[in-house]
C-alpha cells in the first residue's frame, strides 16, 4: 500500500511538470510560427510583381557651347564632385568667327577703297599747290604745304599697308587651317601629297609677303614720324598760309577718321584671334563616369580613349568632355509588355519591390507613360536570346527607398 502511494505521487509530479512545460513552450512556438508566416508572406509578396524596371539617376554631360580646346581637367574618373565645382577649363573660339572674319575683311576693303578715294582727292590738291609754287617764289606757306603733303602721303601709305597686312593675315589663317586639313587627308590617304605641298607653298608665299609689307609699314611709320617732326619744326619758325590749310583740312579730317576706323578694326581682329578661357562647372552632385560610346565604336577605341577628354584636345560644340552621374537613383524606368498594357496608367499608384540587399516595398506614383513600344533593355529580357518590346513607364522613387542606378526593381500595380 505504501508502494502504491509513492507511485501515485511520482505520477502526479510528472503530469504537473509536463503541463508547466507545455504552458511555456506553446507561446514560443506560436510566436515563431507567426514570424515565419510574416517572412514567408513578405517574400511571397515581393516575388509577385507583374513588371520590372531599372533604377536610374541623372547623368549630365559637361561640354562647351562652341568649338574649344581643352586646357585642363581637374577631376579623375569615379571622383565625387559637387554642383558648381570647376571640373574643366577650355579655350573657346567665337561661335560666329567665320562670319566676323568675313565682315571685318569686307570693312577693311571699304577702308582701303576710301583711302584710295582720299588719295585721289589729295593728289589734285597737291598738284594745285605745286602749280601755285611754280607761279611764285617759294614762301613760308608753300614750304608748310610741302611738309604737310609729305606727312599726308606717309600716313596714307601706312594705312594702305595696315589694311593690306590685316587682310592677308586673315587669308594666312585660312591657309594654315587648310594645311592642317590637307595634312589629315594625306595621313588618311584621302588626298595626294602634292596637294599638301601646294597649300604649303601658298602659305609660305603669303607669309613672306606679310613680312615684307610689315617692314614697309614700319618704314612708312618712321617716314610719318620724320615728316611730323619736320613739319612741327618748320611751324615754329614759319607762318602757315591759312587759305591753303583750309583747302586740305577737310581731307586731313577724313584721313584721321579712316585712321581711327582702321585702329578699331585691327582691335576687333586681335580680340577675334585671342582665345577666351571658360571654366566648366559640375551641374549636379555626383561621380565622374566614362563618356558613353556607341556599341559599334567601342571595339575601335584604344585603352583610355573616350573616358575623359584630355588637355590639348579640340572638342566640338556639345561634345562631352566628361560625364557626371548621380550616386542615388531618383527615378525608375520600367517596361510594360504588350500583354500587360492595361496594368499601369498615368499618375497611377504602384508598389516598388526591392529584393536585393535589404528587401523593401514602397508605394510610388507613375510620372508618365511612353506613347510607343520600345525595345526593352537586354538585362530585363526573360530569355537573353529573345528580344522583348514594351511601353516605357517612368516612376519617381519615393523617399526612404534606397536604390542604386542600374538596379533591377519589381513593380506591382495596386
Amino acid at each position: 500500500m505504501r508502494f502504491d502511494l509513492q507511485m501515485k505521487k511520482k505520477s502526479s509530479t510528472r503530469y504537473e511538470y509536463s503541463r508547466s512545460y507545455l504552458h511555456h513552450i506553446v507561446p514560443v512556438l506560436v510566436w515563431l510560427g507567426a514570424v515565419a508566416g510574416v517572412v514567408g508572406l513578405f517574400y511571397q509578396r515581393s516575388k509577385r510583381f507583374e513588371i520590372v524596371g531599372i533604377a536610374q539617376g541623372q547623368v549630365r554631360q559637361v561640354a562647351a557651347s562652341c568649338t574649344a580646346r581643352v586646357t585642363s581637367v581637374s577631376v579623375q574618373l569615379f571622383e565625387h564632385v559637387k554642383a558648381g565645382q570647376t571640373v574643366a577649363v577650355v579655350d573657346t573660339l567665337l561661335d560666329n568667327e567665320q562670319v566676323l572674319q568675313a565682315e571685318l575683311k569686307s570693312q577693311l576693303s571699304e577702308v582701303a577703297a576710301e583711302i584710295e578715294h582720299l588719295t585721289a582727292q589729295l593728289v589734285p590738291t597737291q598738284d594745285t599747290l605745286i602749280a601755285e609754287e611754280a607761279e611764285r617764289k617759294i614762301d613760308r606757306a608753300s614750304e608748310m604745304r610741302r611738309f604737310l603733303a609729305d606727312e599726308d602721303n606717309a600716313r596714307l601709305r601706312s594705312l594702305e599697308l595696315k589694311a593690306l597686312i590685316a587682310s592677308d593675315q586673315i587669308t594666312l589663317e585660312d591657309l594654315a587651317m587648310e594645311v592642317k586639313i590637307v595634312q589629315d587627308l594625306v595621313q588618311q590617304e584621302a588626298a595626294a601629297p602634292y596637294e599638301l605641298q601646294k597649300v604649303k607653298v601658298q602659305h609660305g608665299s603669303l607669309a613672306k609677303k606679310i613680312e615684307e609689307n610689315t617692314r614697309l609699314m614700319e618704314q612708312a611709320e618712321r617716314d610719318l614720324k620724320q615728316a611730323e617732326i619736320r613739319r612741327l619744326k618748320f611751324a615754329t619758325q614759319h607762318y602757315q598760309h591759312p587759305s591753303i590749310d583750309s583747302v586740305v583740312e577737310v581731307i586731313r579730317k577724313q584721313i584721321k577718321v579712316q585712321e581711327e576706323l582702321m585702329r578699331g578694326l585691327l582691335s576687333q581682329l586681335e580680340a577675334l584671334r585671342s582665345r577666351q578661357k571658360v571654366e566648366l562647372k559640375a551641374p549636379i552632385d555626383g561621380v565622374v563616369v566614362p563618356i558613353p560610346v556607341r556599341a559599334n565604336e567601342a571595339l575601335m577605341l584604344r585603352a583610355g580613349e573616350e573616358v575623359l577628354a584630355k588637355p590639348g584636345e579640340v572638342v566640338a560644340a556639345g561634345e562631352p568632355i566628361l560625364v557626371i552621374a548621380e550616386t542615388k537613383a531618383s527615378e525608375l524606368l520600367a517596361y510594360v509588355r504588350q500583354v500587360q498594357l492595361g496594368l499601369v496608367q498615368d499618375e497611377a499608384m504602384v508598389e516598388l519591390v526591392k529584393t536585393s540587399g535589404s528587401p523593401q516595398i514602397a508605394r510610388a506614383q507613375v510620372t508618365s507613360v511612353g506613347p510607343t513600344l520600345e525595345l526593352i533593355p537586354q538585362q530585363l529580357w526573360r530569355n537573353p536570346n529573345i528580344p522583348e518590346w514594351g511601353r516605357p513607364v517612368l516612376i519617381k522613387v519615393p523617399p526612404g527607398l534606397e536604390l542604386i542606378p542600374g538596379e533591377v526593381i519589381g513593380v506591382r500595380s495596386l
